[in-house]
């Protein structure tokens, strides 16, 4: 389709905002979390202030657009009423983020597929899922029980399901109690494993509940061995099998038992690493079900490695995201923002993958897309787009397929410059032993000026 003579200069000099705009209204519509909204809602209703608007308000805040929800809310046409903003945000429901999160990752796979073809699998036959627990930080204490409390106030913390040959957040497990178990949270997300998957995890997952309920639903999977649980007895000699680039590769048959007395044969990969973790573990050991004609133990252990993507899209959320708002203390408030938040990580995922689908010269020359610099593109330009291109440009664009708009977003990101949202990855800090000084002598300073100047520092600098 051609495009607007307006929007048409915001393609070749802006093409990563156009894109998000496109990807957000395909992610989350006003018209679909309205009837979210109403699917989902419990004791919540809509009144004067729709879900959508919420959304809408939470998603500037954490894409960097509006520095807080109060100053995102008085910037709107209308002004929205902060206090009705406020009490709307600190009553939502987990269930409807969860629903939110859940809902806009299924809106989106059908289009970014399209731009993932042609990559390498992860584990063929398998879709692979990585679990894993985040913990939001600390917020200020502006709640009046809190004011007067001197440690932290943790505001909850979720569950979240990443599929990584997508790069999209599919589920999260919002929970309001931040001292709530991660393992408590795992039943709502065993609901929708299936066969065919393969779920990894790490040793806070290693429970004999977890374990059954993954075969019990024909999923495949790989857990770190916990040290007390699931207690594995071994039913064969450890054999040595091969080496990875980490280390020495190991694997034993293992038998585990439910409370029913079921018995449940599994594999364990033991991988003896030429250095140890940062918690000093020389050792780490796995508990797989799968068959060794579909995973080696090397590809196993490999597999596991591959699992700190998932950290890799947490430190995403940080860096490039306002995922924790820190001033909303009320634990749904929070969820919602983090909720939020995910669902902008996965609009800047397909926009990553719509470049690097237009570009493959880049990734042949090493060029890996940075979630920072695609999130500060979409920040430079993004309200001037929005004010200079009309409502009724971007409408037409809803009637587009899935495939459709995938192609639509590679011809957008053919005007895209990979080198200019490229990784500048550093190298590891030396650590430096500073040494014990007095009081008196780290509190003195000096000034650079006089110091650069001068070239050394002494009673005059």
């Amino acid at each position: 389709m051609a495009f607007d003579a307006i929007l048409e200069r915001f393609v070749k000099n802006s093409p990563v905002s156009v894109m998000a705009r496109l990807v957000l209204q395909r992610a989350v519509s006003a018209e679909w979390m309205d009837s979210l909204f109403e699917a989902h809602r419990k004791r919540q209703y809509t009144r004067e202030l729709l879900f959508s608007t919420v959304v809408e308000l939470m998603s500037v805040v954490a894409m960097g657009l509006r520095p807080s929800l109060h100053a995102g809310a008085k910037a709107t046409e209308g002004g929205t009423s902060i206090a009705a903003l406020y009490e709307k945000v600190n009553r939502m429901e987990p269930d409807l983020v969860r629903a939110l999160v859940r809902g806009s990752a299924q809106r989106l796979e059908p289009v970014v597929q399209p731009l993932r073809t042609g990559e390498k699998p992860w584990a063929e036959g398998y879709r692979v899922r990585v679990m894993d627990g985040n913990h939001l930080p600390a917020s200020e204490k502006r709640l009046k029980p809190l004011r007067e409390f001197r440690g932290a106030a943790l505001p909850g913390h979720s569950l979240v399901v990443y599929a990584p040959e997508q790069g999209l957040v599919v589920d999260v497990v919002p929970c309001e109690d931040a001292h709530a178990q991660e393992r408590t949270l795992v039943a709502a997300v065993l609901e929708h494993a299936q066969q065919g998957d393969l779920w990894i995890a790490d040793r806070n997952f290693s429970t004999t509940r977890i374990v059954f309920g993954l075969e019990d639903r024909h999923a495949a999977f790989i857990i770190r061995e916990h040290g007390r649980t699931p207690s594995p007895t071994e039913e064969g000699k450890r054999k040595r099998v091969g080496r990875v680039e980490t280390g020495v590769v190991f694997e034993q048959p293992v038998q585990v038992e439910d409370d029913g007395g079921r018995l449940l044969t599994l594999r364990r990969i033991e991988l003896q690493l030429d250095e140890p973790t940062e918690e000093r573990e020389p050792l780490i050991r796995l508990l797989t079900n799968a068959p060794k004609e579909k995973l080696s133990a090397e590809k196993v252990a490999c597999l596991y490695r591959k699992r700190w993507s998932i950290e890799g899209m947490f430190q995403s959320l940080e860096s490039a995201l306002h995922s924790e708002v820190r001033t909303l203390g009320h634990p749904r408030a929070a969820l919602l923002a983090f909720g939020t938040a995910v669902v902008a990580y996965n609009i800047l995922a397909v926009i990553q993958a719509a470049v690097e689908a237009a570009h493959p010269e880049a990734k042949a020359e090493g060029i890996e897309l940075s979630p920072f610099f695609v999130a500060t593109e979409v920040q430079a330009t993004y309200g001037g787009r929005m004010i200079a291109v009309g409502d009724d440009v971007w409408t037409a664009f809803d009637e587009q397929s899935p495939l459709q708009l995938s192609r639509t977003l590679i011809r957008i990101a053919q005007h895209a410059q990979p080198k200019r949202l490229r990784k500048h990855p550093r190298g590891p800090k030396k650590k430096t032993q500073k040494g014990y000084v007095s009081g008196r002598t780290a509190r003195q300073h000096v000034a650079t000026a006089r110091v650069l100047a001068s070239g050394r520092i002494d009673s005059t600098s």
